[in-house]
């Protein structure tokens, strides 16, 4: 007897295919019946499942936001130098947008950038994000091996806008893409952002 196919989880597809629309028309110009359509629903099931495009963006940049977060706080844990927890995050954001560019376009592009509208409803995650960055910095201050003189906070908002930097770089095919400039942006921009904080 053939065993049955997995159930499809309608939930995941919906949400899979948001990110498709968003990346490639906007949220703005994104209606709730494209989304349907990219997911091969009923238009009523994608609102069985959300009250509005607005909610299907929230869960999106939760999803991925929770995983940066755990990333952060992950690397930090870990036995190693502060500057090797800055590259273990440098790492992460970089291989997500490696593996999933539609999903970090829409997250740089239509939330962390949007400071009028989604950005300010997800500040509080945004700033747990920033100031778990700081926190590396303190320690490495801390530790000496970072300068003092520089606030943790400012070093992790140029440690971050400068990865949000590259990422945009890489959205809007401005700078060159391929698996060596992957690798080798996760060394350049901590080595552009620690050579400043770094002791003389």
């Amino acid at each position: 007897m053939a065993s049955k196919a997995p159930p499809i989880d309608k939930r995941r597809q919906i949400l899979d295919a948001a990110i498709r629309v968003f990346a490639r028309q906007g949220f703005h110009s994104t209606r709730v019946s494209d989304i349907a359509d990219e997911a091969g629903v009923a238009y009523g099931l994608v609102y069985h499942y959300f009250k509005s495009k607005d909610e299907v963006l929230n869960e999106l940049f939760s999803e991925r936001w929770s995983l940066l977060l755990s990333a952060i706080e992950e690397s930090d844990r870990g036995g190693i130098s502060p500057r090797a927890k800055l590259e273990a995050v440098a790492g992460f954001i970089v291989d997500s947008y490696r593996h999933d560019p539609e999903l970090m376009k829409v997250i740089i592009v239509e939330v962390t950038r949007a400071a009028n509208s989604f950005g300010r409803t997800h500040l509080a995650e945004i700033r747990r994000a920033y100031d778990s960055i700081a926190k590396i910095v303190a320690d490495g201050q801390e530790a000496e091996v970072f300068r003092r003189d520089i606030d943790p906070t400012f070093a992790s908002m140029s440690f971050y806008g400068a990865i949000e930097q590259l990422l945009s770089g890489w959205i809007f095919e401005v700078i060159p893409a391929s698996d060596t400039d992957f690798d080798q942006a996760k060394s350049l921009l901590v080595a552009t952002i620690c050579d400043g904080i770094e002791p003389r």
